[in-house]
């Protein structure tokens, strides 16, 4: 019973850790493409996050595959450039158009 309860709980953590490492990366990725600090970074993923009701993991995940050169899923892509424009003047000059 031990036994299952600890290697439950570290499939856990590991799963949480993973999930931080993807949110990092996203924000990283959004610092770069926006040029704002990294706590409006933290804000953009929440934001589009929120605005779109998709999990906050699942958008970092797809800005990660965004900045690799895939296709974003437009709603999310047009909150991102959204929430950019909302904490930096000057857009997003990732977006096409600008």
């Amino acid at each position: 019973m031990a036994y299952e309860l600890l290697s439950e709980e570290n499939t856990q953590l590991r799963r949480a850790v993973a999930s931080h490492a993807i949110i990092d990366q996203a924000i990283g990725v959004i610092v770069v493409l926006g040029q704002i600090p990294p706590e409006e970074g933290w804000r953009v993923l929440r934001d589009v996050s929120q605005r779109t009701n998709i999990k906050l993991r699942t958008v970092a995940d797809h800005v990660l595959k965004f900045a690799q050169g895939r296709a974003m899923p437009n709603a999310e892509l047009e909150q991102l450039t959204q929430a950019i424009d909302r904490y930096k003047i000057g857009g997003f000059v990732g977006h096409p158009g600008r």
